[in-house]
């Protein structure tokens, strides 16, 4: 697995207890983002290294940084539709295109002068932004917010064929640590190794509503 690992108890002593933050493994070029299909789906991608067969260019499509927001949303694999976790390779200038392109799923009065001007925003963007509780292993709500990014149109073409550098299937390695939390093992468990994303423009800072973080 080209996925780099760590003990999650060892990360979770690192990460914000609280805040908003994007959580993600990272380098200086690419920024690896979750989805979870179908095995059509998953399949295709892995073997090809984009997007299609019957994946929907059509619909809305939610990337995820944070493994274990992407393994809370799946069940660990093993809900209808999502048994193929895919770990998404892609250009970490693409990331911040998207973060820049982002409006929020709901309105927020410190961002946007009106609902309104929230609303042209959301018609007018391809990425949606929605920050909700991040979760334990176990499926139990944190203090800290994880992220997700709803793709569509060209941002979604783009991503889907343009801006990545490699897709995995890690559903084996899924499966695995699935037994730890079942076993509630969680010294045991091994997840991605996550640092907090660096945003260098503010306005985007401000936009996202990030949470400082040292």
């Amino acid at each position: 697995m080209r996925l780099t690992t760590e003990p999650y108890r060892t990360q979770e002593a690192r990460w914000p207890k609280s805040g908003r933050h994007i959580l993600a493994q990272y380098d200086a070029d690419s920024i690896v983002v979750y989805q979870a299909y179908k095995p059509a789906i998953g399949h295709f991608a892995a073997e090809h290294g984009h997007f299609g067969g019957e994946f929907s260019f059509e619909r809305m499509s939610w990337i995820k940084p944070n493994f274990l927001w992407m393994m809370y949303r799946c069940g660990w694999g093993v809900k209808e539709g999502q048994e193929v976790t895919l770990a998404v390779r892609i250009r970490r200038s693409a990331f911040d295109d998207i973060l820049r392109a982002a409006v929020h799923s709901t309105f927020e009065p410190a961002v946007y002068p009106s609902h309104a001007a929230w609303q042209v925003a959301v018609d007018q963007s391809s990425v949606r932004l929605q920050w909700d509780p991040d979760h334990h292993p176990s499926g139990a709500k944190q203090e800290r917010r994880a992220v997700q990014l709803g793709l569509r149109g060209d941002v979604l073409a783009r991503y889907g064929r343009e801006w990545i550098v490699d897709i995995e299937d890690v559903s084996d390695f899924v499966a695995a640590q699935r037994e730890h939390v079942v076993s509630k093992q969680y010294e045991q468990l091994m997840t991605p190794t996550e640092h907090v994303y660096p945003v260098a423009d503010p306005q985007v800072v401000l936009k996202l509503g990030l949470d400082a973080f040292p």
